[in-house]
């Protein structure tokens, strides 16, 4: 069980790392403005639609950007599988680091809806501006990051990684990214 703990462990660091990989990626297009612009985007149906700047941009990159969209559904997927492997990490045993990581992960998702001005619009949540959330956001993935990788170094520290093991991991996290 212990090896099995570790390995969920290594591959949730793995998957923490593709999620903040796909995040710089969509980073570099979002704009976090709660500005009302109109859309001018590609989607022909929502041309002149009033809307937020961080949705336009959301929209842009979802439909305009080369590897825009598959960008944003790899951040949701991994963001999912880092949530529901903690649940099952916490379960094999981690419970020290498991509801701290699942806590954060719950509230940087939310935070991730309230940056993209899309799921939250129109709730008592919207009030809080885009900013905010975008910054919020970005700190909890930091912190979540930095949970990861100290329960991994107090776990290896107990249990050295051999290099299949290593492979093992990453073969796995490979499998999930690549399975459609």
């Amino acid at each position: 069980m212990n090896r099995a703990r570790q390995l969920l462990g290594d591959m949730l660091i793995h998957w923490y790392v593709l999620v903040l990989l796909t995040g710089v990626y969509l980073a570099f297009s979002y704009v976090p403005s709660g500005e009302t612009v109109s859309y001018t985007g590609g989607y022909e149906p929502l041309r002149g639609v009033p809307m937020s700047a961080a949705y336009h941009s959301v929209l842009d990159i979802s439909f305009d950007d080369h590897g825009g969209l598959i960008a944003r559904q790899l951040h949701h997927r991994f963001q999912i599988l880092l949530a529901l492997g903690t649940v099952v990490w916490a379960l094999l045993g981690r419970y020290r680091y498991a509801l701290p990581v699942l806590g954060l992960a719950a509230l940087g998702a939310l935070a991730g809806f309230g940056s993209a001005d899309d799921l939250l619009s129109g709730t008592f949540l919207a009030r809080v501006p885009i900013p905010v959330w975008y910054g919020l956001h970005l700190v909890v993935a930091l912190a979540i990051g930095a949970l990861l990788v100290v329960s991994s170094r107090r776990e290896a520290a107990r249990q050295p990684r051999t290099a299949g093991f290593v492979a093992a991991g990453l073969g796995l996290t490979a499998v999930l990214l690549l399975w459609q």
